[in-house]
């Protein structure tokens, strides 16, 4: 176990909490739509927002405790507050923990741009050298699903297994990404709604101009690998 589990959870309650303010900040979520979580170090765990709060309420002693298999945890230490649902999302959130070992954090979002790539079922097409350093080529687009079970996760998966990306656009729903842990997914969901805008933009002006496969390896493998502290 990398840390006592009680303490893990507190820190990344904290953290989480403050973490969906900058969901607001970018203007990526309106009302109470959208949410973020984190896996707990050592322990078959997640810490995700709950159902139906509005972000500016958003505290955390709020923030929901699961298991993996999204059912709420009711040992002392993780103290749920009594009465709070965990996210919609949740069971999606759940199975991308489950089967994707090296996420450590994920965020959901109905962000303008990016959905309405989404409404489309289209991938974002690299035509930026932003998202050859990001995401590694284009931005996919995952199959249709409702939510209420794992099905999205499932979708999510499954998408992101023959992508670079670690942004997915569910068909007529949103944008999911994953991180190694909920900061990172952060940053990947502002850079996703980023670059759905600018890809938008430029095509009101004409047909925007893909970069060379070979040109978004090199790009990925440098911002992955040398760019940086």
């Amino acid at each position: 176990m990398s840390e006592n589990v009680a303490e893990a959870i507190q820190r990344l309650r904290k953290e989480v909490a403050e973490l969906h303010q900058e969901l607001t900040r970018y203007g990526l979520v309106v009302w109470t739509a959208g949410n973020i979580s984190a896996r707990v170090p050592g322990a078959d765990l997640m810490v995700i927002k709950p159902s139906g709060v509005s972000y500016a309420e958003l505290a955390p002693e709020l923030m929901v405790v699961t298991d993996l298999e999204g059912r709420l945890v009711t040992d002392d230490w993780a103290e749920n507050v009594a009465g709070l649902k965990p996210s919609s999302d949740t069971a999606a959130h759940a199975y991308v923990y489950r089967h994707l070992s090296a996420v450590g954090g994920q965020v959901h979002t109905h962000s303008t741009y990016a959905t309405a790539w989404a409404a489309r079922r289209e991938p974002i097409p690299c035509v930026l050298t932003m998202m050859g350093d990001e995401f590694g080529g284009e931005i996919p687009v995952g199959p249709f699903a409702l939510i209420g079970d794992d099905s999205i996760g499932r979708g999510i998966v499954e998408t992101l297994a023959q992508s670079h990306s670690r942004a997915v656009l569910m068909a007529n729903h949103g944008v999911f990404t994953i991180g190694a842990d909920a900061e990172s997914a952060v940053k990947t969901a502002v850079m996703c709604e980023e670059v759905a805008k600018t890809v938008h933009l430029a095509r009101q002006l004409g047909e925007p101009v893909p970069i060379a496969q070979a040109d978004i390896d090199r790009l990925f493998d440098r911002y992955q690998n040398v760019y940086g502290q």
